[in-house]
């Protein structure tokens, strides 16, 4: 029988531990090698690549329904999260040609007020698909052109009135009676105050919303110039009377008018420099100009040196159809000046609190 024969010597030991531990530290070697490999292929697999990165972004979907029919005209697809309403009227117009932008009411609600261009649609959202009532606003046009056509009317029907046409007044009476120096002040002061209208919308003010519907120009031109037409016929009539008072009631009822169409321009300025300067944080204060102080007794004073000029008018030519276009563009003036102050409590309550609308004193 053969007999397993050790190691003897401390050398042979040597020999044959080294050899084993080789073995075992090859064996774990590629074990850790392995395990190793299996790590950065997991984590390779984990890791995203940038084109699943770039498809988590977020689109919405923009469904526009008929507020009347409560049908559904289009589905806009694909809007970014920053995109405003805008935007999404301009896709609508691609999708459907006959609604241009500034035709296309939208609204959250069905009875809901219409929604800005300049809102964004992700602050609309509340998941993927945002529904949306569309309204047709009808013609449009600008606000420039809506107020060119308004003012150029009545400056261009009273002059017709003042060259007294002989299709309007008799010609044998016109060549008879003798015109009074208030027929020409009337013109001159009415010229004026139109021709100022004009050249503050051609380079004063700034309009926030580019549209408004064509019903709303003509009933305003249908106004104003129905009136003029009015107003002019009686103050060039050859049988005109002149004021009661004579020459102090013209005198010192056109100096009012003029003060107020200055005022009315100065405050108009004041606040397009504020709009255009972008400086919205605080009430518009008085300047060094003394039109301005009467900020300090009401938040819309355009209102009242307009109110002024049209009653300085009344006082100068003492006709009844100026008093009863003063008296409505009085009431007119009244509500869209509390409108206005309404708004302005709420943006600048510490300034605006002891003020009136539109009349001093009023509070």
């Amino acid at each position: 029988m053969l007999k397993r024969q050790n190691p003897s010597t401390p050398e042979d030991r040597r020999d044959l531990a080294a050899h084993g531990g080789a073995l075992s530290m090859s064996r774990n070697d590629s074990r850790s090698f392995f395990n190793l490999s299996q790590l950065v292929l997991s984590a390779g697999q984990n890791k995203p690549s940038p084109a699943l990165k770039h498809s988590k972004i977020t689109y919405f979907e923009v469904e526009i329904v008929d507020v009347q029919s409560k049908k559904q005209i289009c589905i806009v697809d694909k809007v970014p999260p920053a995109s405003t309403l805008l935007d999404v009227k301009h896709k609508f117009h691609k999708a459907c040609p006959q609604w241009y932008p500034s035709r296309v009411g939208l609204q959250l609600e069905h009875n809901g007020p219409f929604l800005k261009d300049s809102i964004s649609i992700q602050s609309l959202a509340v998941s993927s698909i945002v529904t949306l009532y569309f309204t047709d606003l009808g013609q449009q046009v600008g606000w420039t052109t809506f107020f060119l056509t308004e003012y150029t009317g009545p400056l261009l029907i009273y002059l017709l009135f003042y060259i007294r046409l002989s299709t309007i007044y008799d010609q044998v009476e016109s060549r008879k009676n003798f015109r009074h120096p208030v027929v020409h002040l009337a013109c001159f002061c009415h010229c004026l105050h139109y021709i100022r209208h004009l050249l503050e919308t051609l380079f004063v003010h700034k309009f926030s919303e580019g549209h408004t519907p064509l019903k709303n120009m003509i009933k305003g031109c249908a106004f104003y110039w129905g009136f003029t037409s009015w107003i002019a016929y009686y103050i060039n009539h050859p049988r005109y009377t002149p004021p009661s008072f004579g020459h102090k009631q013209v005198s010192y009822a056109a100096l009012a008018f003029l003060m107020c169409e200055a005022g009315n321009h100065f405050i108009n300025v004041a606040l397009a420099h504020q709009t255009n300067s972008g400086n919205r944080t605080c009430f518009p204060s008085p300047t060094y100009n003394p039109f301005t102080w009467l900020f300090l007794l009401v938040s819309c004073p355009n209102y009242t040196y307009e109110a002024g000029s049209w009653i300085s008018f009344t006082v100068m030519t003492q006709t009844l159809p100026v008093g009863i276009f003063a008296f409505l563009m009085v009431v007119q003036m009244s509500l869209w000046a509390q409108k206005k102050h309404k708004l302005y409590l709420k943006r600048f309550y510490p300034e605006v609190r002891r003020k009136a609308a539109m009349i001093p004193i009023i509070f």
